[in-house]
């Protein structure tokens, strides 16, 4: 079974542990998330399944947006209110209007450093394990990009922000790093993420609808297509030689363009054939990702320009008689 679900991932729950679920409820073997979810942070997780695991990569980048609650007056070794409390101070200057002042600050292409009990490697280890051993790490900055941040709520100490984000971009340290140039400290107090790209909050299905749908056994029509994370990139309709070309992963023509970047290619069937990346040393696209070998109609063209290649009995438009 090839596709995504959208899955509504409850506090407590790591994004590991869905994975877990969906594998077992479904009983597919091959089942990967797309953006890993802290325990504390709940939220949009979409799930692949089958064929769509290899699409992971190219809904990692995905646009996400975040609605986070951050305590002031408080630091922690975690940047969130499950850490070890580092310091409290004063927050009684803050207003709604240098809150204001600060979020622009954040915007834009941003270095941030990452919390030192995250998931990153360093020396092959992960950091917060580094730090659970005691070991003193230093990690680096690196650059994220914040699209905007909206402040929605302010009740002392807790004020809530949306926030619209790229690729790598942790929540926990940017509550750190508001609440200090607020001159007061600040902790992540919850988290949610409403979007990833086309998966939004309001479509998703909790863990308990999942289990629901499996038993009556209606949980395919949960699933989203396979191209659905891909569905704004160029298309190409392909047929014969080139349908051949690209299953033997050679580079091709395509009718999609010379625009860089990839592009999309469908069987004569309106299924997904491949993901192809253009080569602009080449002056071609190079397939990158195939996903299925061809049907009949593929082989014989839809251009009814071939003589028809036999065997594919009412399947094929020249076999009904369309034209040679």
């Amino acid at each position: 079974m090839d596709g995504i679900l959208n899955i509504n991932k409850p506090s407590g729950k790591t994004s590991y542990s869905i994975v877990a679920l969906v594998k077992r409820l479904t009983g597919e073997k091959r089942v990967g998330h797309a953006g890993t979810l802290d325990p504390l942070a709940s939220g949009v997780l979409p799930v692949c399944l089958g064929q769509a695991t290899r699409l992971v990569e190219y809904l990692m980048p995905a646009t996400k947006t975040y609605l986070a609650e951050i305590e002031l007056g408080i630091t922690t070794d975690t940047f969130d209110m499950e850490g070890k409390v580092m310091t409290r101070r004063d927050f009684s200057a803050v207003t709604p209007e240098k809150i204001a002042a600060v979020l622009p600050e954040f915007c834009g292409r941003i270095a941030q450093k990452p919390p030192v009990y995250s998931a990153l490697k360093q020396q092959g280890q992960p950091l917060y394990k580094l730090a659970r051993a005691g070991v003193n790490v230093e990690v680096k900055s690196r650059p994220v990009n914040i699209e905007s941040i909206t402040l929605k709520d302010w009740h002392a100490p807790v004020l809530t922000l949306e926030v619209v984000c790229g690729k790598g971009t942790y929540i926990r340290s940017l509550a750190n790093d508001i609440g200090e140039d607020l001159g007061c400290g600040g902790a992540l107090r919850n988290l949610t993420r409403t979007r990833v790209g086309i998966f939004h909050y309001a479509a998703a299905v909790t863990p308990e609808q999942l289990q629901q749908a499996c038993a009556a056994g209606y949980w395919e029509n949960l699933l989203y297509p396979l191209d659905s994370i891909i569905e704004d990139w160029q298309t190409a309709v392909v047929s014969g030689e080139t349908a051949k070309n690209i299953v033997n992963g050679v580079p091709v023509a395509l009718a999609a363009g010379t625009a860089p970047g990839y592009a999309r290619a469908y069987g004569t069937d309106g299924l997904l054939l491949a993901v192809m990346r253009y080569d602009m040393e080449k002056q071609l696209w190079q397939p990158e990702k195939v996903f299925r070998s061809l049907t009949p109609p593929d082989l014989c063209g839809t251009n009814n320009s071939r003589a028809c290649c036999g065997g594919c009995e009412d399947k094929c438009p020249q076999a009904l008689g369309a034209g040679t």
